[in-house]
């Protein structure tokens, strides 16, 4: 067969059939497998055949999703983790070693921000922050052992972008690994690999799921690196769930239809939003506001799931509105076909003080939206309502 769109293999890809000739994937609920003699066992175990040995080192189910996710990022490999902050830290420690710097944006998800100040500097390895909106003071902060760039774009939760070829340049220059979270856009609205990045991370729990059932990550990038971060991972056990796979890899199914309904549901309520005189700015890559738009238009297929906004009158009135909503959640996720409002400042980066949010961009009056796949019509109906 000819090559096929990455939608379609998301859809396509079939594991070796059973003699049950089913048509769904079946689940491998399995911890171990069974060998044939001593010799293949033997075999296996040394890596001269290949075979499933244990679910935590691999298992149809997540061999599966790793293949699929790989179609989609046009990766040449990846391992799949427990979590997303699991993929955060394996792209991290299966790769760096105690004494190497990383050069960081200073614009990163608050679970990412800690483990950059708070843990990786007990195994020896720290990093610097650089400022996303200006890439031209960045060489300033390389040092000796520099080895890592670490990215995320759009930023969660102030959606600052980074130009992704022109990290890649830089990172090439100076001979850094380019590791960039693309949780966000997921392969739908950008892929980093492309445009040059060496690894990508993904909190599969957010889109790549949709539904709010899961935990799970992935890194996906090029071999010689995975083979690091499956060593790493293998050996530390952060591994994937066969179950968990298996729903993921169904999710994968509908990812690019989804996608679209939640991007086209944020469009619509970027500017809507922009209309309301409660409302002091609105943030989203496709809104001609943006700081970024045509960089964004360029780097992005879609504008992306989410909405961030500013209400008036700041901490109290962000507090309020959520006090207010009837329709919308109020929950630690997003990326959900629910459409899920949070507060930044009072929950997921309080922990930040209130100067590291705002070198961030995360105003006491911020609110993001996670847009779901509700009809937008009932959507910004809630989000007026609460706003009032």
């Amino acid at each position: 067969m000819s090559k096929i769109n990455p939608e379609t293999s998301a859809i396509r890809s079939q594991i070796d059939r059973t003699k049950y000739r089913e048509h769904s994937n079946p689940m491998f609920l399995t911890s171990s497998f069974v060998f044939e003699d001593a010799q293949q066992m033997a075999a296996m175990f040394a890596g001269e055949l290949d075979g499933d040995v244990y679910s935590r080192y691999a298992n149809p189910n997540t061999e599966e999703f790793i293949d699929k996710m790989c179609a989609l990022e046009q990766a040449e490999a990846g391992f799949a983790t427990a979590s997303g902050m699991a993929a955060v830290w394996a792209s991290i420690a299966g790769v760096l070693q105690s004494g190497d710097h990383i050069l960081a944006s200073r614009a990163l998800f608050g679970s990412t921000h800690q483990l950059l100040t708070q843990i990786l500097p007990g195994f020896g390895i720290t990093h610097t922050y650089v400022d996303s909106d200006d890439m031209s003071t960045w060489a300033n902060h390389i040092k000796d052992h520099t080895k890592m760039l670490l990215l995320e774009t759009p930023s969660n939760p102030a959606l600052h972008l980074i130009d992704l070829n022109k990290a890649s340049a830089f990172a090439k220059e100076h001979g850094l690994i380019l590791n960039v979270d693309n949780c966000f856009s997921t392969p739908v609205i950008q892929n980093p690999l492309v445009e040059g990045a060496d690894l990508i991370t993904h909190s599969a729990t957010k889109y790549i799921d949709g539904q709010g059932r899961v935990l799970g990550g992935i890194v996906l990038g090029k071999k010689e690196l995975i083979e690091k971060v499956t060593f790493f991972c293998r050996h530390t056990g952060p591994a994937m769930s066969p179950f968990t796979a298996w729903l993921l890899s169904k999710s994968l199914e509908t990812l690019h239809v989804r996608m679209e309904r939640h991007c086209r549901n944020a469009y619509e309520l970027a500017h809507k939003l922009a209309e309301l005189p409660m409302v002091d700015k609105v943030i989203y890559p496709h809104h001609p506001s943006h700081p970024q738009f045509e960089l964004a238009r360029k780097q992005m297929k879609y504008g992306g799931g989410i909405v961030t906004f500013v209400v008036k009158d700041g901490l109290q009135a962000g507090i309020n509105f959520l006090n207010r909503v009837k329709m919308c959640s109020l929950t630690a996720n997003l990326g959900d076909s629910r459409t899920i409002v949070t507060h930044p400042a009072s929950t997921t980066h309080s922990k930040l003080t209130p100067e590291e949010r705002a070198a961030v961009g995360i105003t006491d009056g911020l609110i993001r939206v996670s847009v779901g796949l509700e009809h937008i019509d009932d959507i910004m109906k809630d989000i007026s309502q609460a706003l009032n």
